[in-house]
């Protein structure tokens, strides 16, 4: 069967994964529970069902320490024109035709294969339509701006909204593309 690649991100209502200084802090819910779902989106069985995580190169440098080593047990694929200083000998870097390095990567026995992010690189396998599965968590924030997951000239993808919770206040969609 052929591994799935899933982007799996955080966005706030408005549109944005980072702020304008790529940071990550307003990723967080609210203190009221009282919608959430009775269901719970499981991230760490998420994590399990994954063997590759591919990030940018902003993303690889702005991701804490703490969760590169919780990902030791992963192939990280990088996204960099230049070979970067890690302690972790899981992590890799790739330039060129990443979508294409990537699509013969999921042809491969294995695990899931994990769109972790930035924007950039998101936007490249949005662009060639050759992501199979969105993992969307929305923040209840309005950002105002930053660093936005959609960029322009998209083509038209149809998606199956396949299961849906709300933790605090963010809500978790999950859609499959549809061959509609």
């Amino acid at each position: 069967m052929k591994r799935k690649i899933i982007l799996n991100l955080a966005i706030s209502l408005d549109g944005y994964i980072a702020d304008e200084n790529g940071g990550f802090a307003w990723i967080k819910g609210e203190d009221d529970k009282s919608h959430d779902t009775e269901k719970q989106w499981d991230f760490a069985k998420f994590v399990e069902s994954v063997d590759i995580i591919v990030m940018g190169k902003l993303a690889f440098l702005d991701c804490p320490k703490e969760t590169l080593e919780s990902f030791k047990a992963h192939k990280i694929y990088v996204a960099s024109n230049e070979t970067l200083d890690t302690e972790h000998s899981n992590v890799e870097f790739f330039n060129g035709d990443l979508v294409s390095q990537i699509i013969s990567l999921q042809k491969e026995e294995g695990k899931d294969i994990w769109l972790f992010g930035g924007a950039g690189l998101t936007d490249m396998f949005i662009k060639k339509n050759v992501i199979d599965e969105y993992i969307i968590g929305f923040i209840p924030l309005i950002l105002g701006k930053g660093k936005r997951l959609f960029l322009k000239n998209n083509p038209t993808i149809n998606l199956h909204l396949e299961e849906l919770t709300i933790s605090e206040g963010i809500v978790i969609s999950r859609y499959i593309k549809t061959n509609k």
